[in-house]
This record gives C-alpha cells, structure tokens and sequence, in this order.
C-alpha cells in the first residue's frame, strides 16, 4: 500500500477566521496540522488541547522547535508583512490571508522574498474558490452571456467586531477587487471612486468604485459596514444574458431574453477547496490559482481607490 504524501503544516493566527483554517486543515487528508500559534496564551492552549497538536504564543519558537513545510497567516492586517516574511524567510511556504500586507511595497518585498527562496506565495481570496463563481467563469467561456460588458459587485454588512486596523476597502472590496480582474482576465485601466467615514474614525466605512478595463468594460463595486444585513452578490451582464451570482447560497441565476435558469448545485465550502488547492500545489509543486503579485496588483487597485476618493478624481492604473 502506497503511503499519502502529506504536507506538515501550521496556523499562526486563531483568532475568528483562523481557528476556520486550522478546522478545515485538521479534516483534509493530505495536510498534517502539526501546531498553532497565537499571541493569546488561553486561546492557543484551547485549541491546541482540542485539535491535539502543539500551541505556541511566539512564532521564533515555532519555528525553533517544530518542523513543517508550510504556514497558514491569518493575523491582523498589519502583522501579516512581517509574520509572512518571517515564515519564508524560515524556509516554509506561506499562504497568507488578504490583503496580504497594509501597503504596496511590503506585498512587493513579499513575492521577491519568496521567489528567492524559490517558495509558495499565495493569497486568501476565496470567492475564487467559491463553487458559484467557477460555474460564472465556465458560464462565460462557454458563451452563454455573449460577450461580458460590465459587473457589479455588492459587499456589504453591519461593521464586523474583528477588524481594526484597516478599513473597507482593503478588508472587504478587496475580494471584489481580485474577482473582476479573474472575471475579466485582464488589468483595469483606471479607477474612480468615492469613500467616506460614518461610524469609524480612523478608516473608511463605506466605498463606491468605477473600475474601466480596456474594450470599454467596466465594473462597479459597493462595498460599506454600514448595512443592516449582510449581502455578497455579484452581477455579470453580457450582450446576450445576465448572470447573478449569490456568493452565500452559490445560487447562480442565469436571465435570457426568453428565460430564466437557476441551477441547483450541492453546497461546498469555499475555504476547504481554497486550502485543498494550496496543499495539492506546494505537494505537486504546481503554480497556485492566486499568486503573490495577484495580491500585490489587488493592492495597487485598493489604493488607488483610496487615492481616488481622496482626490476626488480618476487615477490611472499601471499594473
């Protein structure tokens, strides 16, 4: 019997989505989730004791005394330069949560530290992951919307207690951000938007966004933590039919001049085919679906947009 390949992993970072990773790493075959580590001593022992693997509050001593191949990061926004950098310069590869860094030029230091190193970068943008959004791709591909014209997506929701250290549109619209580039396959070439505080001090709570591609393509997104209820949709309209996607349900809706089709599909948890996808690339040494300059070019857009909002004019893009 031939013995499965597996690949020796850990977590830094357990707060709300990271104890999500460290579940779906704990129940996939090919990864052995060998330690956990989180600046809350309490926290870290918890799960360790639940998931039966070792627990440490200080990544040097992770690294100083476990062996493994590969990193989960899910800190806060404004650690996850320092903690990806650490893990590659440690030898692992690093799959680090979005944004992936608080600035443009920490994300660049990111991808040239793990192509040096000749290790996996990749990045936490799971809607691509999301079974809805694969059958929107394979639905355009195919033909069945004509040619796509524009999109529309909308994220919003009430402001979520774990963030604190960067606003909406790094946090949220980010997702969008990378979805239209993977929609459309290509770079925008320009952003207009418009942004503004209502409940936060320090950042943003609210963004509407223009980006322009070329052919005359566009896409608009709305992304704010000031709505009631928590809505994740998105909207492809082509020039023969409209595609809506409902990134919750992953309820996909198809609308022709004749007829509307919606497809019923099983449910799958976007987050266990994200991390099933990066273990499989590092084993097979294959290039992730999302890369670290994906990453990086989705925060060159991000600050665009503040940038824009700020300025109060379009910005040109040069990705």
């Amino acid at each position: 019997m031939v013995k499965m390949k597996k690949l020796k992993m850990a977590v830094i970072g357990a707060g709300f989505w990271g104890r999500n990773h460290i579940r779906v790493l704990s129940e996939l075959p090919q990864a052995d989730l060998v330690a956990i580590c989180d600046i809350n001593k309490q926290r870290a022992e918890m799960l360790g004791e639940k998931y039966n693997i070792n627990s440490y509050t200080d990544s040097k001593d992770l690294y100083g005394k476990e062996e493994f191949d590969a990193v989960n990061i899910c800190v806060w926004s404004t650690n996850l330069f320092q903690k990806a950098v650490e893990a590659l310069n440690a030898g692992k590869h690093v799959f680090v949560e979005k944004p992936m860094a608080s600035r443009v030029a920490e994300a660049e230091k990111m991808v040239e530290t793990a192509k040096s190193e000749g290790l996996h970068l990749t990045v936490g943008f799971i809607e691509r992951f999301n079974p809805a959004v694969r059958r929107l791709k394979e639905a355009i591909k195919e033909g069945k919307i004509g040619t796509p014209v524009s999109a529309t997506g909308k994220r919003v929701s009430k402001w979520p207690e774990r963030i604190g250290d960067v606003g909406v549109v790094k946090d949220t619209a980010i997702h969008d951000i990378d979805l239209m580039r993977f929609i459309f396959e290509e770079d925008p070439i320009s952003v207009y938007a418009r942004a503004g505080r209502l409940r936060h001090k320090r950042f943003e709570d609210y963004a509407q966004v223009m980006l322009a591609f070329p052919d005359g393509k566009s896409a608009f997104l709305e992304a704010n933590w000031l709505t009631p209820y928590k809505v994740r949709r998105l909207t492809v309209t082509g020039s023969e039919a409209i595609i809506t996607v409902d990134y919750i349900t992953q309820e996909i809706t198809i609308e022709t001049s004749s007829q509307t089709l919606i497809p019923r599909y099983e449910w799958e948890e976007p987050l266990k085919l994200e991390l099933q996808h990066f273990v499989d690339s590092v084993l097979n040494n294959n290039d992730p679906m999302v890369t670290g300059l994906d990453g990086v070019k989705a925060l060159k857009i991000a600050e665009a947009i503040l940038e824009s909002a700020e300025k109060n004019r379009l910005i040109e893009l040069d990705l």
